[in-house]
Protein backbone atom coordinates (compact mmCIF):
# COMPACT_ATOMS: atom_id res chain seq x y z
CA UNK A 1 0.00 0.00 0.00
CA UNK A 2 1.13 3.78 -1.08
CA UNK A 3 1.29 6.25 1.69
CA UNK A 4 -1.21 9.04 0.55
CA UNK A 5 1.03 12.40 -0.51
CA UNK A 6 -0.26 15.36 0.79
CA UNK A 7 1.01 17.55 -2.60
CA UNK A 8 -1.05 17.41 -5.65
CA UNK A 9 0.49 16.79 -9.33
CA UNK A 10 -0.94 19.26 -11.72
CA UNK A 11 -0.89 18.80 -15.60
CA UNK A 12 0.77 20.68 -17.66
CA UNK A 13 -1.56 22.89 -19.96
CA UNK A 14 -0.63 22.54 -24.01
CA UNK A 15 0.52 26.65 -25.34
CA UNK A 16 -2.71 28.60 -26.85
CA UNK A 17 -2.23 30.29 -29.67
CA UNK A 18 -4.98 33.30 -28.82
CA UNK A 19 -5.90 36.22 -31.02
CA UNK A 20 -3.44 38.87 -30.08
CA UNK A 21 -6.28 41.59 -30.23
CA UNK A 22 -7.78 39.60 -27.48
CA UNK A 23 -7.54 41.28 -23.70
CA UNK A 24 -5.26 40.11 -21.52
CA UNK A 25 -6.04 38.18 -18.32
CA UNK A 26 -6.20 41.14 -15.85
CA UNK A 27 -5.62 43.96 -17.64
CA UNK A 28 -8.53 46.51 -17.60
CA UNK A 29 -7.62 47.79 -20.95
CA UNK A 30 -9.52 46.80 -23.78
CA UNK A 31 -8.06 46.18 -27.21
CA UNK A 32 -10.76 48.76 -29.90
CA UNK A 33 -12.77 46.78 -31.93
CA UNK A 34 -11.94 47.42 -35.70
CA UNK A 35 -13.59 49.53 -37.78
CA UNK A 36 -14.11 48.06 -41.07
CA UNK A 37 -18.04 49.19 -41.77
CA UNK A 38 -18.71 52.85 -40.75
CA UNK A 39 -21.59 53.26 -38.02
CA UNK A 40 -24.08 54.79 -39.70
CA UNK A 41 -26.85 53.90 -37.42
CA UNK A 42 -26.74 54.34 -33.67
CA UNK A 43 -26.31 50.92 -31.33
CA UNK A 44 -29.03 49.33 -30.06
CA UNK A 45 -29.64 49.95 -26.07
CA UNK A 46 -31.54 47.40 -23.90
CA UNK A 47 -33.83 45.59 -24.71
CA UNK A 48 -35.59 46.05 -28.39
CA UNK A 49 -35.01 48.99 -30.47
CA UNK A 50 -36.82 51.68 -31.81
CA UNK A 51 -36.48 50.58 -35.53
CA UNK A 52 -37.61 46.84 -34.65
CA UNK A 53 -40.73 48.90 -33.49
CA UNK A 54 -41.34 51.20 -36.30
CA UNK A 55 -40.79 48.51 -38.48
CA UNK A 56 -43.11 46.29 -36.75
CA UNK A 57 -45.94 48.91 -36.59
CA UNK A 58 -45.61 49.47 -39.89
CA UNK A 59 -46.36 45.65 -40.83
CA UNK A 60 -49.31 45.47 -38.62
CA UNK A 61 -50.67 48.50 -40.75
CA UNK A 62 -50.03 46.88 -43.92
CA UNK A 63 -51.34 43.51 -42.91
CA UNK A 64 -54.68 45.57 -41.57
CA UNK A 65 -54.99 47.54 -44.17
CA UNK A 66 -54.84 45.17 -47.00
CA UNK A 67 -55.43 41.59 -46.13
CA UNK A 68 -58.72 40.33 -44.95
CA UNK A 69 -58.83 39.76 -40.92
CA UNK A 70 -62.30 38.61 -41.16
CA UNK A 71 -61.19 35.42 -43.22
CA UNK A 72 -58.02 35.22 -41.01
CA UNK A 73 -60.03 34.94 -37.80
CA UNK A 74 -62.64 32.38 -38.87
CA UNK A 75 -59.76 30.18 -40.45
CA UNK A 76 -58.40 30.50 -36.86
CA UNK A 77 -61.60 29.32 -34.66
CA UNK A 78 -61.44 26.34 -33.68
CA UNK A 79 -62.42 23.26 -35.50
CA UNK A 80 -64.37 21.06 -32.90
CA UNK A 81 -65.67 21.07 -29.90
CA UNK A 82 -62.59 19.58 -28.48
CA UNK A 83 -60.47 22.13 -30.10
CA UNK A 84 -62.41 24.62 -28.46
CA UNK A 85 -62.07 22.86 -25.24
CA UNK A 86 -58.91 22.21 -25.46
CA UNK A 87 -57.56 26.03 -26.10
CA UNK A 88 -59.76 27.08 -23.11
CA UNK A 89 -57.67 24.95 -20.72
CA UNK A 90 -54.77 26.27 -22.39
CA UNK A 91 -56.03 29.70 -21.78
CA UNK A 92 -56.40 29.05 -18.40
CA UNK A 93 -53.70 27.32 -18.00
CA UNK A 94 -51.72 30.25 -18.61
CA UNK A 95 -53.86 32.87 -16.85
CA UNK A 96 -53.26 31.16 -13.95
CA UNK A 97 -49.30 32.38 -14.45
CA UNK A 98 -49.91 35.40 -14.79
CA UNK A 99 -49.68 38.87 -12.65
CA UNK A 100 -52.63 40.39 -14.93
CA UNK A 101 -55.83 38.89 -15.50
CA UNK A 102 -57.28 35.73 -13.93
Amino acid sequence: MFPRSSHRVLQQQPPRHSDPQQQQAGSTDFQPKPQDKPQDKPQQMGEGSYEGAREYQERTEEYLKNADVEADAAAAKPRSAEEARDLEQAEAEAKSHSKGER
